[in-house]
């Protein structure tokens, strides 16, 4: 049994930037300046204020943004991470990790396109690929636990569970109870076939103020395949509209063998959760 998360999946675009010239006219002697029209100017970056506005946007309108912002200048430190970040909330994660690859070029040591690198393969389910720039930003900013969290899930993803387990709880011992730590290695005991176990730890990470939807569908799941189909359905309807609350609901019920499979059409938890 490997249930695994809910990826929000649709389309991005690039945006393209074409520049011109146009050549000088012959005639009498004039200044230079007056020989020729001037090429355009080239686009400036976005000031801040339409920066910030942005990051209040959906994640097609973000990766249009700073994929635009990237073509200014290559070598922003902003502007490739949260490209990155935006294409793999759009489930474009080969385009996020070419996204972040392209900042680490010009800058080796930007540590947010180094986090970004290492989710964009954890997500596209190619996980040894991000390890090294994981362990790099563990280097860079050791009392950071975001890269412990996602070290984790990317040595549990290649088989070193024992690695995992290291890293996870050197997270939690920087970020006791943090909700995106524990949801991590709740995943770990998912994957493993324990769902009781991991039961426990998304408990304790939904009463986190932090916690997110995605925690809370875990949870459900993990009461689900554990025959707590009432307690999961409860949580279902709290947290997503109908059809999906009955997808989901559905699916639980097929792999806990409360319905035959004919019953429903249910494919996997990740298609059916929603963003």
């Amino acid at each position: 049994m490997s249930p695994t998360l809910a990826k929000a999946a649709t389309v991005s675009a690039i945006l393209a930037l074409t520049l011109g010239v146009v050549p000088a006219l012959a005639g009498d002697p004039a200044p230079a300046t007056s020989q020729a029209q001037a090429a355009p100017a080239a686009r400036a970056p976005a000031p801040a204020e339409i920066r910030a506005g942005y990051e209040r946007m959906d994640p097609l309108a973000r990766s249009l943004f700073w994929t635009g912002e990237m073509e200014i200048n290559p070598a922003d430190p902003v502007a490739g991470p949260r490209a990155a970040q935006a294409l793999r909330e759009l489930g474009r994660y080969d385009q996020a990790a070419e996204a972040a690859s392209r900042t680490l070029v010009a800058q080796p040591a930007n540590y947010d396109a180094l986090l970004e690198l290492g989710r964009a393969h954890i997500a596209r389910g190619q996980a040894f690929y991000g390890i090294a720039a994981l362990e790099q930003a563990r280097a860079l900013r050791p009392d950071d636990w975001r890269p412990l969290s996602l070290l984790g899930a990317a040595y549990q993803q290649v088989h070193r569970p024992e690695d995992a387990r290291i890293a996870w709880n050197e997270g939690l011992r920087l970020s006791p109870d943090n909700p995106d730590i524990l949801n991590n290695v709740a995943i770990g005991w998912l994957t493993a076939g324990d769902p009781a176990a991991a039961e426990t730890l998304l408990r304790r990470a939904v009463a986190q103020p932090g916690a997110s939807l995605q925690v809370r569908l875990n949870l459900a799941m993990a009461m689900g395949l554990q025959n707590k189909i009432a307690e999961a359905e409860q949580m279902l309807r709290r947290d997503l509209p109908p059809e999906q609350a009955d997808r989901n609901i559905a699916w639980l019920r097929n792999r806990t063998g409360t319905v035959t499979p004919a019953a429903t059409t249910a494919r996997t938890w990740t298609s059916l959760q929603g963003s």
